[in-house]
């Protein structure tokens, strides 16, 4: 079977596209609009900082524990296969139902929305300030029905075939790294100043948390501070997901044994390396109250305009526009490609495996960009991303921990790679990942709470599904 499996796939991706991969699935909006975020709920620089270094360690720890799982199951096509062969269907399922239902579609959701917040930079009417139905509890705005229209266009070109979408996706992600590396280069060399960055630096370890309604800024410590740190890194963890989708295609990757674990590590360790830059550079050229305070969170603008001047805020927002696109371009196709695999392997809804004329998993296109949709229709990005993240950690926790029991189950199985710093590393991730799982149940229990609760009505659905095969 596994032969079989092999021969529909052609190993013509090296180490360099699949490290291209993860960097290209990591960056998309977060990186321009979470630090805001980050520095209203920790209220130094310090702290900022502190917290994208936690995040870029325990994303590596993680990619680097996936390595062994990703060599002893190089054909298998990622994540779910690692949870079926550690625990049993039921698990597997529960990430596949997750995965479509919160995991990937949130993120696609989010990074729409991400897409929106830049588009209005340019033409103010898209923002979501901009109310075109309101209901009462439920306020459609500009920025939502423009979130939806990339949804539906880039799942209609997907829709297409694959080569025009792969042809996009190049093109579009040389462009984000591009403009990202620009960003950079120019903010530290054209627009930083010692007296910012004296004054950034001079209070460094003093948390303190953001009032927008009194605009105001309050001390914090003790379970407050633990929560303000759990509540950041939700944006700095959620802008460095995605890392795991080159195990999805492990299928197509030459020397699958060596290079997905190895791709893995040098794409997390890249964006981890530059993220942390990006943040110094925002702290070398923005005062930090204007760091937290960025309109819409777009702190990248506020940056370019230090930067460039007003026409570098309208050419950076673009290449935010781009990147956005890009991210989400690569999502829809991966999506659909891991509901396409789950669904042969009987492990989700049978309609789809089907592949229309372009030999591409319409159904599971359309029905993932509907969800999409309805989800951008239901909060705002820090609400997605609260939504997306509860669900990423518990499933990270439990593949990790499957290296424990897999381990044990199958002492005698090949494993050319091996988990780095096992069972030390593995364990200190496990340890913070529940940390902060449970830290974020308890403080943002509305939104976090509701992702759990979708990824619990997976059960009878598997159920359901059991009895139909």
């Amino acid at each position: 079977m596994e032969q079989q499996n092999q021969n529909n796939f052609k190993r013509e991706l090296g180490l360099l596209d699949g490290t291209m991969l993860v960097i290209g699935s990591m960056i998309g909006s977060g990186i321009f609009i979470v630090s805001s975020d980050i520095a209203r709920q920790v209220g130094s620089s310090g702290w900022l900082t502190l917290v994208w270094i936690i995040s870029g360690i325990i994303t590596m720890i993680a990619a680097v524990s996936y390595g062994e799982l990703s060599a002893m199951f190089p054909n298998a096509g990622g994540q779910y296969v690692y949870l079926k062969e550690a625990y049993n269907k039921l698990i597997a399922f529960l990430y596949g139902w997750s995965f479509f239902a919160v995991i990937q579609t949130g993120t696609i959701a989010a990074v729409g929305v991400g897409f929106s917040k830049f588009a209005a930079y340019i033409i103010p009417a898209l923002s979501d300030e901009n109310i075109l139905m309101d209901l009462g509890a439920f306020k459609l705005n500009a920025a939502q029905i423009v979130s939806i229209i990339t949804i539906v266009f880039l799942t209609y070109l997907n829709s297409r075939g694959v080569k025009n979408s792969k042809m996009l996706q190049t093109v579009l992600t040389v462009i984000k790294i591009l403009s990202l590396f620009g960003l950079l280069v120019f903010g530290f060399i054209l627009a930083a100043k010692a007296e910012i960055w004296n004054a950034n630096w001079a209070d460094v370890w003093t948390p303190k948390s953001f009032d927008k309604v009194t605009t105001s800024w309050l001390p914090i410590s003790g379970m407050a501070l633990v929560s303000g740190i759990a509540a950041a890194m939700v944006g700095s963890l959620f802008s460095s997901d995605a890392w795991n989708g080159v195990t999805f295609i492990a299928g197509e990757i030459k020397n699958p044994k060596k290079n997905v674990g190895l791709s893995l590590f040098l794409g997390t360790l890249t964006v981890s390396i530059i993220y942390v830059l990006v943040n110094l550079m925002y702290l070398a050229v923005i005062p930090f109250d204007e760091i937290a305070t960025a309109k819409s969170d777009r702190v990248a603008v506020v940056a370019s305009e230090y930067i460039f001047g007003n026409v570098g805020t309208l050419i950076i927002a673009i290449m935010i526009m781009i990147s956005t696109f890009a991210c989400n371009n690569g999502l829809i196709m991966a999506g659909a490609r891991v509901y396409y695999t789950m669904a042969k392997d009987g492990l989700f809804f049978k309609k789809a495996a089907n592949l229309n004329d372009a030999s591409v998993p319409a159904w599971a296109l359309w029905a993932q960009c509907v969800w999409a949709s309805f989800l951008c229709l239901t909060g705002k990005y820090g609400d997605l991303l609260d939504f997306v993240i509860i669900i990423v950690l518990i499933f990270y926790i439990l593949t990790i921990y499957g290296i424990f029991i897999l381990r044990k189950k199958m002492p005698d199985a090949e494993r050319p790679y091996k988990a780095f710093g096992y069972p030390f590393l593995p364990m200190v991730y496990i340890i913070v990942a529940s940390a902060i799982s449970i830290a974020l149940l308890v403080t943002k229990t509305s939104t976090c709470g509701w992702g759990v609760l979708i990824m619990l009505v997976g059960i009878p659905v598997y159920y359901l599904v059991k009895e139909k095969e």
